[in-house]
């Protein structure tokens, strides 16, 4: 077993247990919760000296690979772990490529912190923790990003295309999925994309996905 990944799905650690368990590659699970002093051992710094899971452990013949970032994550399984073979969420052409990255990157600077902030202050957080007045301006600035996004799922139905960047699910929607499902306690916002709601909600039902979210 050459693949480690270290993480709980209930972080952003689901986004390379996800892609991993999409491919449906034998790696070894290290439960590692964000909280609770684990990140922050010599042995665990020593792998990523940030302090942050998840991290990826790659045995290869030609020495070990080791990566961080959670988006780094997924891709890096797709590329090197998965068939660019046009049936797995491997990208198989350079546009397949080019979206998995563009998408990938844009979901975390674009939308990723506001999308949390709905999340944790519309459901996650107890109730007398949250500030609605928080999730409302983060809903705000989220219509902009969701807009874009709406468009494309446009253009890609249009085009005969179900997902971001094929007519299959990829890694793009792994990585794409994994943020935007944080806002979907937000009925205004789901409501005003339904393409990205249906999008989103048929990401969330695939098996792999149902199966990482288990081990929470």
């Amino acid at each position: 077993m050459s693949l480690t990944i270290y993480g709980i799905p209930a972080s952003r650690a689901v986004r390379p247990l996800w892609a991993a368990t999409e491919l449906a590659l034998d790696y070894h699970h290290v439960r590692l919760p964000y909280q609770g002093g684990g990140t922050r051992t010599p042995e665990f710094l020593a792998i990523n000296p940030n302090g942050h899971v998840p991290v990826i452990v790659d045995a290869r013949p030609e020495g070990e690979v080791v990566v961080w970032e959670s988006m780094a994550c997924a891709l890096y399984i797709a590329r090197h772990h998965g068939q660019a073979d046009g049936v797995s969420i491997t990208p198989a052409t350079p546009r397949e490529d080019a979206e998995a990255l563009r998408w990938s990157f844009w979901s975390v600077t674009e939308t990723e912190s506001d999308a949390l902030t709905v999340l944790m202050h519309r459901m996650a957080m107890p109730e007398e923790r949250r500030k609605p007045e928080m999730a409302d301006a983060a809903e705000r600035r989220l219509a902009v990003p969701l807009r874009v996004i709406e468009q494309h799922l446009r253009k890609q139905k249009d085009a005969g295309q179900a997902f971001l960047a094929a007519a299959r699910f990829t890694v793009a929607d792994v990585c794409a999925a994994s943020v935007l499902n944080w806002a979907r306690p937000s009925t205004e916002l789901m409501a005003a994309h339904p393409l990205t709601h249906d999008w989103i909600l048929r990401c969330m039902a695939r098996p792999a996905y149902v199966q990482v979210r288990e081990f929470d």
